[in-house]
């Protein structure tokens, strides 16, 4: 059984139980935990603590409630109870000492309190895990043995031991997190929000980590090298039995004990990158993809659930679209705009765009409908609500004029060459090669990738064709 309460103060989680103050003893206990950052070792004059605690109670106007706390309410007062509670035996995130040099009082962050802030630090703002570097460091270790001559057991087989359990637990981690992302895309109650999801998950660390496991770092790349070098050590006896030796040493075992701890730890990872590693990277698979085609079926019942009103969308579509062939658009409308109202375009038709007709309702009693006549104010403000609502800065003729100026009096450009500064310009790239061949360029997909600013494109050429 686990005896955690057995290393711990019998209060050590009670300033984080249920009360007015577990907030304000979280924040101070980061706070304190933030001051060492730049320090040698974890102590710190007391006095440095006491004003950085005041100066969170006066910059965020809180105090401790009367129930624990009955003193003055100066922040002064405040810090110094509050660092007097960690001090406490009953707590113990914190103790006091006296300086051999100074003689000034200096606080000390106890094992347990440095545990627990960084608990808490990591509650707060998780760390993105690189996932392919575990594969890399137990590749690497195997592949350069003069890392681990020396202690084949530390340095060597446990050292893998630990990267393999790590990886599985970063892995189940991140199933985890896919679980979560399908249950916020059931709740998207609107079109918009939906598309924020998907492009959030789409811009994530999560899709760049993934990439990374499944293309450059991918595990068949090192699979077959790892199990054989793993093999390896049990075969060679005088490494083995080195290691056995080492493991006694460190783990205070007899022979027998370590040799069979060695053997669990090889056969664990060989299990691990045979059987586990396929389960766990098949589960997330699944769940993307269950991620994937509810946000497709999510977008089509957005879209479609008012069937009424979007029957009434189209009906006056295909009023407009009358009227505009009775009508002259060049009489009303600014030449620049005309372009806003082809609304009988078949640009982008596919089967999914089909729809077939319903049974028409009978009109039993005729309906008249008083129509506004719009003010030539009204009338501009709806055209330039118009312009501004059709702006695309990535359509077509845009996409063509911004890589005839990257390219100026060029042939060909690469990838390298394109601005990669903002999410802006990755989109306007993308674009660009989406269109090169409506616009008159060719695409020539090259290998590996480009990277600028946490962004990444696959890299490729631009070339003008011949007129």
């Amino acid at each position: 059984m686990f005896q955690v309460f057995n290393v711990i103060p019998a209060g050590f989680f009670n300033n984080l139980a249920s009360g007015s103050n577990q907030r304000i003893y979280a924040d101070c206990m980061q706070l304190i935990y933030k001051e060492y950052e730049r320090e040698i070792s974890y102590r710190i004059p007391r006095n440095r603590i006491r004003d950085t605690l005041a100066i969170y109670f006066l910059e965020h106007h809180v105090e401790l409630s009367e129930e624990e706390y009955t003193g003055d309410r100066t922040a002064n007062d405040m810090a110094v109870a509050v660092i007097r509670k960690f001090i406490s035996k009953e707590i113990g995130w914190l103790y006091e000492e006296i300086d051999d040099t100074t003689y000034e009082k200096q606080i000390v962050m106890t094992e347990n309190g440095i545990a627990l802030a960084e608990f808490l630090n990591q509650l707060e703002k998780p760390e993105q895990e690189e996932f392919s570097s575990y594969i890399y460091n137990i590749y690497n270790t195997l592949n350069n043995p003069e890392q681990w001559k020396e202690n084949p057991y530390v340095n060597g087989i446990k050292n893998i031991n630990k990267n393999a359990r790590d990886l599985s637990k970063a892995l189940k981690k991140l199933s985890t997190f896919i679980r979560k992302i399908i249950e916020k895309m059931v709740q998207e109650q609107t079109l918009e929000s939906l598309t924020e999801n998907i492009l959030e998950y789409c811009d994530g660390n999560f899709i760049r980590e993934y990439s990374r496991l499944t293309k450059q770092q991918n595990i068949h790349i090192y699979r077959i090298f790892i199990k054989t070098k793993l093999d390896g050590m049990i075969a060679d006896e005088p490494v083995f039995e080195r290691m056995v030796q080492d493991c006694m040493e460190e783990e205070n075992m007899d022979h027998m004990q370590a040799e069979d701890l060695v053997l669990d730890m090889i056969q664990a990872t060989k299990r691990f990158l045979d059987e586990d590693y396929d389960q766990i990277m098949h589960d997330i698979k699944h769940k993307i993809n269950i991620y994937l085609q509810i946000a497709i079926g999510r977008a089509r019942f957005l879209r479609n659930r008012e069937n009424d009103i979007r029957g009434n969308v189209e009906r006056t579509m295909r009023y407009l679209m009358e009227e505009m062939t009775e009508l002259s658009m060049k009489d009303t409308l600014p030449e620049e705009m005309e372009d806003l109202f082809q609304l009988n375009s078949h640009e982008f038709l596919d089967e999914g765009s089909v729809r077939f007709p319903r049974q028409m309702q009978s009109i039993k009693e005729p309906v008249v409908t008083e129509i506004e006549e719009m003010t030539e104010e009204a009338i501009q403000a709806a055209m330039e609500a118009q312009r501004k609502e059709a702006y695309n800065p990535y359509a077509r003729d845009m996409m063509k004029r911004y890589l005839e100026k990257q390219m100026g009096d060029a042939r060909e450009i690469q990838s390298e060459d394109l601005p990669l500064h903002r999410k802006e310009d990755i989109l306007a790239n993308i674009s660009a090669i989406t269109y090169a061949k409506e616009n008159g360029f060719e695409v020539e997909v090259q290998d590996g990738f480009y990277e600028a600013n946490d962004m990444r494109l696959r890299r490729f050429k631009i070339t003008k064709e011949d007129a």
